[in-house]
């Protein structure tokens, strides 16, 4: 069912906050303009400009109907809608995609279906994705020899543990002290057997 909108502007910042920059953009004849569906909420909602069904395991580049100007500074995440995603499969493929403030073109969503047997069918207005705009760094890159060190060093994939919950209950140096303590009993129990 497509969404109902309303062309209002937004409301006035809060006391003591500064005013929210400016979204400049250009949209199709009948595309819904993005809009929160809560005034806090982070994301703006893009709905699609077209008719289209994304098969079952498949994917669709969709038109929101949308050409932005993102304030200097910013970038637009483009990100999957948590209802779509948990009631039907439909996610963002390159979630989040990513829009620079230096594009002009159309902007699509890539939509995937993970659903492996029912079709998914978009119509015109729904919404698809929510566009999240948030401030950005752009580092001057300086290549070095070495990187500073830090506890976790290179551990990467898997490094903070499995799957399972989490151990709550020992600090890490209780855990440190838990394992000398298991060494130190476990070259015990073998000096008394030997």
């Amino acid at each position: 069912m497509p969404a109902v909108h309303d062309d209002a502007p937004p409301a006035a910042p809060a006391p003591g906050t500064s005013p929210a920059p400016t979204l400049r953009l250009r949209r199709a004849e009948g595309t819904a303009l993005p809009h929160r569906a809560h005034p806090d909420d982070a994301g703006l909602d893009l709905a699609s400009a077209e008719d289209l069904v994304i098969p079952a395991g498949g994917r669709a580049l969709v038109d929101t109907g949308l050409a932005i100007a993102l304030p200097p500074g910013t970038v637009g995440l483009v990100c999957p809608r948590s209802g779509l995603a948990a009631k039907h499969g439909i996610t963002v493929l390159n979630g989040p995609g990513v829009v620079d403030a230096g594009y002009r073109g159309p902007v699509k969503v890539a939509l995937l279906n993970t659903d492996p047997v029912e079709d998914f069918t978009l119509r015109t207005g729904d919404r698809i994705a929510q566009l999240v705009i948030v401030p950005f760094l752009a580092p001057v890159l300086q290549e070095v020899e070495d990187l500073d060190d830090t506890a976790r060093a290179d551990s990467g994939f898997g490094s903070s543990g499995g799957f399972g919950a989490a151990d709550t209950a020992a600090s890490p140096a209780q855990a440190a002290a838990s394992t000398a303590q298991g060494v130190a009993t476990s070259s015990t129990d073998q000096t008394m057997e030997g």
